[in-house]
């Protein structure tokens, strides 16, 4: 139903992003911020003291609704008339340069990677390792029983 056709009670009960999208829909053209919220002033019969207290919630409100889109220009259309050219760029990363290399290249004998044995981290000497100790003071103890059988 057209908003022309509406009373004062049917528009009342229509959310701001609803009244817009009627309008920019009859209308059939873009429209300010300003003009749009103007108009749906006038249509719900707001003083200028309204338009101006809730003309920043609008705004909010016009941003948040997919249904609408804002152009370069400042004015808001319908989604729907518009289509998105998305251009996605893609970004060079580490995965991508380890992807490009050869198998060759990937092939790395063990001295290439252990250039210098001075690299390996080794114990200090205040620290020991405590497994051999350990195994030092085990003793073997042979049951006799369990041998006859």
């Amino acid at each position: 139903m057209k908003l022309k056709n509406m009373s004062l009670e049917e528009m009342q009960v229509l959310s701001y992003e609803d009244l817009t999208y009627n309008i920019l829909k009859e209308n059939k053209t873009t429209m300010t911020t300003p003009e749009i919220f103007k108009e749906i002033c006038s249509l719900l019969n707001y003083s200028d003291d309204m338009y101006a207290d809730k003309i920043g919630d609008y705004y909010t409100s016009l941003t948040l609704d997919k249904r609408f889109v804002m152009l370069e220009d400042g004015k808001w259309d319908i989604r729907d008339h518009h289509s998105l050219d998305i251009n996605i760029e893609h970004e060079a990363t580490e995965d991508d340069d380890e992807e490009e290399l050869s198998e060759d290249e990937l092939d790395i004998d063990e001295e290439e990677m252990i250039e210098d044995e001075d690299d390996i981290e080794k114990p200090l000497d205040d620290e020991t390792d405590d497994n051999e100790d350990d195994l030092s003071d085990l003793n073997i103890i042979v049951d006799d029983e369990n041998m006859d059988e």
